[in-house]
Order: structure tokens, then C-alpha cells, then sequence
């Protein structure tokens, strides 16, 4: 029987990206999927700490192996920010993308250094035991939005040795390359185990 884990997000992008990156291996239920639409707090203050309050809020109010990831960009000439405000730069109280792409730019404009890395940490409950994973891929940050498929930064992270945006990449290929496919990487070869 195929094994089910519960992935502690409603973001559709992260959920489709997931499934992408795991295939059949596993299958992958959403918050929605078990009922829970509540906005799980996210106020630790590392990626890890946010990963595991999300895997930890779903495991004691549901009972089921599940996990949780947070993702941050962070950009060295900005001293590792946005980091763990990566998805609220532009606004604490809300996501917006474009908002968040248009801060991050503005903020680079008149520095030197562009580089920048991704860093995902994935948060695992499995049969009440925690565990922890990190993927993370350097870059730089483009001057300009290019490109227009992916989520999020997509538009103006370019990867090492890469010389295209995971925007220009498209999907399938950021798929293979991504800070998330590099910690669900080592989430699937712990589950194989």
C-alpha cells in the first residue's frame, strides 16, 4: 500500500510542485483534503522553527504523519534577508508576489552584490518522531523580472551556472534543480529507508 503524508499547505503551487517532484512514490493529501482550513501561525523566527510549528499544528490536531516546509530567499548584500519573511517582504499581513519581487528589486538597486541563495527546510512527523531536511540552491538575482512560468521569485532568481530565472527554466527543469526538490530529495531517500 502506497504510503499517505499530509502536506502542511493550501499553496496549490507548492502542493502541484510536490507532487511533480515525488510521483507516485507517495501519495499527498493538502490541508484541505483533511478539513483543516485554519491559517496556521508561522512566528518562529528560522525556516526550521516555521516548518516545524506548521508539521506540529497538523500532527496534534489530526493525528497523521505529515510534513511542513518554509522557503526563504536570502540575499547576501541584504544580510541574509528576506529570509523567513520571504513570502511577506512587501507586507506582514499578507502574500503578494509582485509586491515582494518590486521591494526586492528596489532594495538591490544600488548594490554590487546580487548573490543570493534559496533555502528550503522540510519539517517531517512520521509516527510522532521529527525529523528535518534542507535543500538549498545558490544564485543571484536578476535585475529584471524575465520569464513568466513558476511561482513567487521565479521570475528574477537565476541558479548557479545556470544563466536563466527559474521563470525562463519552466518548471519541469526547475523541478530537478529547486532548493524544494532538494530537500524533498532527502525527505523521499529517508522514507525509502
Amino acid at each position: 500500500m502506497k504510503r499517505k503524508l499530509v502536506f502542511a499547505t493550501n499553496n496549490a503551487h507548492k502542493l502541484d510542485e510536490i507532487r511533480a517532484i515525488l510521483g507516485d512514490e507517495i501519495e499527498i493529501a493538502s490541508l484541505a483534503d483533511i478539513g483543516c482550513h485554519a491559517d496556521i501561525p508561522e512566528t518562529a523566527d528560522t525556516l526550521e522553527g516555521n516548518a516545524l510549528q506548521k508539521a506540529r499544528y497538523v500532527y496534534e490536531h489530526y493525528h497523521c504523519d505529515c510534513f511542513a516546509d518554509d522557503t526563504g530567499l536570502e540575499v547576501e548584500a541584504l544580510g541574509g534577508s528576506p529570509g523567513v519573511h520571504t513570502a511577506r517582504y512587501a507586507y506582514p499581513d499578507r502574500h503578494d508576489p509582485e509586491a515582494n519581487t518590486r521591494k526586492l528589486l528596489d532594495a538591490l538597486k544600488e548594490k554590487s552584490s546580487r548573490r543570493a541563495q534559496f533555502r528550503t527546510v522540510i519539517a517531517l512527523i512520521l509516527n510522532g518522531e521529527e525529523h528535518l531536511f534542507d535543500g538549498r540552491v545558490e544564485g543571484s538575482i536578476a535585475p529584471e523580472k524575465r520569464g513568466t512560468e513558476g511561482f513567487g521569485y521565479d521570475p528574477v532568481f537565476i541558479p548557479e551556472d545556470c544563466g536563466k530565472t527559474f521563470a525562463e527554466l519552466g518548471v519541469e527543469a526547475k523541478n530537478r534543480i529547486s532548493h524544494r526538490a532538494r530537500a524533498v530529495a532527502r525527505l523521499c531517500e529517508f522514507l525509502r529507508h
